[in-house]
């Protein structure tokens, strides 16, 4: 893990750093039986550190430069990807990502955000923050999706739509609505997984599904934790307490009804082993994908309506 590294895992990066020197010496005289040491360490280490998480210190986990994006869950899950620009109205927004795959089989369409790795990319990618013309895209591919009756599956990590004057210039707040709008009724299955941070209208543009799945480590809110804190205590350094209090880790929004699914991530994290990540979140897309798959498009409809009128449902004495 680099930059960004939430502080609890600073002694496990020296633990790390100790075993990366030791392999690049593996001839060195008793070197292998070290490196057993220390990685048992590193595993039992880990164990403790990741045990217990407040909703703070997931965000910071969710906020990690390593873990994947989109395009490492595309590569390290699908095959024929092809991806598609382009809103056909104004340009390409290359943070989000849009294409055609298969999966496990079957012919799927995906969207996504995409950080970037790096600074140039991270600046070309917007840090993950679209612009209406990168919800646009997503829905006309989501809409080609439809009319080819594909599937469709969505990666949500951003930290909220971009919130610059040519994007509100352009329909940013329609454009979140449009999409909101047309998911609700494309006649296909929508699983939508929440990879890292998923912030406000940006997360929700991409999160109008029949199924929504969550990795353990990852954050979902209509506001950041700062943001919260900014406007209810005027103080930034209240981010930890409006965590909490906001409901953003997966156990607390399955509670809630929000989303369906927490999806298990490897020990120490997405961030620390991407392959392995890609396969159990694989496992249960699949899975997901299977059960909606049997379902007429008039069922599939009927069940989404409910599950979003079900949401922040609450009986009156």
């Amino acid at each position: 893990m680099a930059e960004h590294s939430p502080a609890f895992d600073a002694p496990l990066s020296d633990l790390r750093k100790r075993i990366e020197e030791l392999e690049a010496y593996p001839a060195a005289a008793g070197a292998e039986r070290e490196l057993e040491k220390l990685r048992k360490e590193l595993r039992r280490s880990t164990r403790e550190a990741y045990h217990g998480l407040s909703a703070w210190e997931k965000t910071r986990i969710a906020r990690d430069f390593e873990r994947p994006y989109t395009l490492d869950f595309v590569s390290g899950l699908m095959s024929d990807w092809v991806e598609l620009h382009g809103d056909r109205a104004f340009g390409d927004d290359t943070s989000m990502i849009s294409g055609l795959a298969t999966f496990r089989g079957r012919s799927i369409a995906v969207v996504g955000h995409e950080k970037g790795r790096g600074t140039t990319e991270r600046i070309h990618r917007n840090f993950g923050q679209a612009r209406p013309e990168g919800h646009r895209k997503a829905l006309r591919v989501m809409e080609l999706a439809a009319r080819f009756g594909l599937p469709i599956v969505s990666f949500i990590d951003t930290p909220g739509a971009y919130p610059g004057m040519g994007a509100e210039e352009r329909g940013q707040a329609e454009s979140i609505a449009r999409n909101l709008i047309e998911m609700a009724g494309l006649p296909v299955p929508i699983v939508a997984v929440i990879t890292g941070e998923g912030w406000s209208g940006g997360a929700l543009a991409l999160a109008v599904a029949d199924r929504i799945l969550m990795l353990e480590y990852a954050v979902h809110s209509v506001i950041t934790p700062e943001g919260c804190a900014a406007i209810l205590w005027r103080d930034q350094e209240k981010k930890t307490e409006a965590a909490e209090a906001l409901k953003i880790t997966g156990p607390d929004l399955v509670d809630l009804g929000v989303i369906d699914e927490v999806v298990p991530e490897p020990l120490g994290g997405a961030q620390a082993d991407h392959a392995e990540a890609c396969l159990l979140l694989g496992d249960r897309l699949d899975a997901q994908l299977r059960k909606l798959e049997s379902l007429d498009p008039q069922r599939l409809l009927d069940r989404r309506y409910r599950k979003y009128r079900e949401i922040g449902s609450f009986n009156e004495r």
